[in-house]
């Protein structure tokens, strides 16, 4: 039985340039801009929780209202230049994020699709074969590498299909 289509979409190539151009633009304007750290450097700085963002908003708010409590050793020109520009990338990254979960979540439903639907296909190949079909042999014997069970793995894909 045929499992059920879960999505079906398409892009034009129009769109897919539209895409990339737009990927590109952004690319373009955060070049020289962003920074990229390796696993050891976010462990090391880690990422600021919701109550610290509280704590340094309070602080923003307190530095604001009572500029001459603020230590002349801490540049405070420096502090606004970040507190603005983290500002401004939280939102952008927000979208982004949504963004990125609709694509990750579309592209998981094809990737589900596909998968099946490339299952069912072997599973054909795997019946004509049996049944000596001519040409079916190497289709199958290409495919079934797949499915070879190492001495720790699950059982293969040919037991699963009920041999």
């Amino acid at each position: 039985m045929a499992l059920e289509n879960l999505i079906s979409i398409s892009f034009s190539e129009a769109e897919l340039t539209q895409l990339d151009q737009a990927i590109t633009s952004i690319e373009t304007i955060l070049q020289g801009k962003t920074i990229n750290l390796d696993a050891e450097q976010r462990q090391q700085y880690g990422s600021i929780a919701e109550q610290n963002k509280l704590f340094v908003n309070k602080a923003k708010s307190y530095m604001e209202q009572y500029p001459q409590f603020v230590p002349t050793f801490l540049d405070k020109a420096e502090y606004d230049r970040d507190y603005a520009a983290r500002q401004q990338l939280e939102s952008r990254m927000q979208r982004l994020s949504s963004v990125t979960e609709q694509l990750l979540d579309t592209k998981t439903l094809l990737d589900f699709d596909n998968y099946h639907n490339s299952l069912t296909f072997y599973r054909n190949m795997k019946y004509l074969s049996r049944e000596n079909m001519p040409g079916t042999n190497v289709i199958y014997d290409d495919m079934k590498q797949f499915f070879v069970s190492s001495s720790i793995a699950s059982p293969n894909e040919d037991n699963k299909a009920g041999s």
